[in-house]
């Protein structure tokens, strides 16, 4: 077996305003990394649209009529002062849920060993009824019920290292006894959650603040701790929420890890999972916004995904 790589052309057609950090170029700049001819063994899909009954599977039908009756024909439609709909966001959204649920069909399936989903908008910041930070639909919070509810999988793992809290996973996920939600991120920072009293309705949530400035080996220590916690709960599905904005090199963050800190990180989740179940992980882009700290961080994150499904 070996890794998936999902995507499609509609990912480029979210656009934000210029200046907005969450930008096409960014998914350009992932997709050229892994043109790289050490990634040409990946199995490469194309992303397929999400019903809008995967996206119910998080969302109450009245977010959904929303977003889509903002949906503007041309310019932008500002749902906060970060998150943006344009002509093709919608589009591009319901494929971002196609994509990871597509995934852990794969990934379930046997057709890999596990999956990196390369689209956007990214998702672990949108609640059950807001859109935020960037993000529309929960990707990979709607994948993990899709785990748990098309699958009947008993208990799922959603692992989260983007620097920002995964508020939204958290959330949709809060009184989800069957979904171990963890997130390190930097704290304080945006949005302001992910206090370690945040437990979740049935204990199933940990958060684990990372002070500014923290670089590898105090992460290592964190994710140590994760990982422990993740391996009681005994998953039979691993899924990341793989954010690159720790970075030292990111703008909206003040996180020190390098890429081979994401390679660590990728590596000890796939330990879990290979003790676990059987090394399924799907790993969905959240952040980052240095265009090259970025694309060199996802290749050694591929790179780790490919070694470890080969």
């Amino acid at each position: 077996m070996t890794t998936i790589l999902f995507s499609h052309e509609a990912a480029l057609n979210h656009v934000n305003p210029p200046g907005h950090p969450e930008r096409v170029a960014r998914l350009e700049a992932i997709l050229g990394a892994l043109d790289a001819p050490e990634f040409s063994t990946l199995l490469r899909r194309e992303a397929p649209r999400a019903e809008a009954s995967e996206v119910l599977r998080c969302h109450p039908q009245v977010h959904l009529d929303r977003i889509e009756a903002l949906a503007p024909e041309r310019g932008f439609v500002s749902l906060d002062p970060d998150t943006y709909l344009s002509p093709g966001s919608l589009e591009a959204a319901f494929r971002a849920v196609g994509a990871a649920g597509a995934a852990v069909d794969a990934v379930l399936k046997g057709d890999a060993a596990n999956a990196f989903v390369a689209m956007r908008p990214p998702g672990h910041h949108a609640e059950r009824e807001k859109a935020m930070g960037f993000c529309l639909f929960g990707n990979v919070a709607i994948a993990a019920k899709r785990a748990l509810d098309y699958h009947g999988l008993q208990r799922v793992a959603v692992l989260d290292f983007d620097v920002h809290h995964g508020n939204g996973t958290q959330d949709l996920l809060w009184d989800e006894a069957r979904a171990f939600f963890a997130s390190s991120h930097q704290m304080p920072l945006y949005p302001g959650s992910g206090h370690p009293s945040e437990r979740g309705v049935h204990g199933q949530v940990m958060n684990v603040p990372l002070s500014p400035g923290t670089g590898g080996a105090e992460m290592r220590a964190a994710w140590e701790g994760i990982l422990d916690r993740a391996r009681e709960f005994q998953p039979e599905l691993v899924l990341v929420s793989a954010g690159f904005d720790a970075h030292r090199d990111d703008p909206l963050a003040g996180l020190m890890w390098t890429e081979s800190d994401f390679a660590w990180v990728t590596g000890a989740i796939c330990d879990l999972a290979e003790e676990t179940c059987a090394g399924r992980v799907v790993s969905c882009l959240e952040g980052g916004y240095d265009l090259d700290a970025l694309a060199a961080s996802v290749a050694a994150h591929v790179r780790v995904l490919m070694e470890r499904g080969g």
